[in-house]
């Protein structure tokens, strides 16, 4: 299993706009292959910050996703007007070798 960890910086006030779009989801990726569960949540200090973790059966399942025509589908959400802050997007893929 892999954990991928997406991460960015709201820059214009939107969190809570950004936190509903993902509330109200489609949840197109849930049907992915290889796909496991995901959760999206804030740092109680910094709430401007999305950490996404999603979790994978393999990383060539994670890469097929984030190539597909349904990742672009999925992100059709996104709230009109979002800006981010400039070198706070970041994903990081972590091996899991113990629950």
């Amino acid at each position: 299993m892999i954990v991928v960890l997406s991460r960015f910086t709201v820059a214009n006030a939107m969190e809570s706009d950004v936190k509903e779009a993902f509330r109200q989801r489609p949840h197109i990726v849930d049907q992915a292959p290889g796909f496991l569960g995901m959760e999206v949540m804030s740092p109680s200090e910094s709430p401007a910050e999305i950490w996404l973790l999603t979790r994978w059966t393999d990383e060539p399942s994670y890469r097929d996703w984030h190539r597909g025509h349904q990742y672009q589908e999925a992100h059709k959400g996104i709230p009109k007007g979002l800006k981010l802050v400039s070198g706070s997007t970041s994903i990081q893929l972590f091996d899991v070798f113990a629950a």
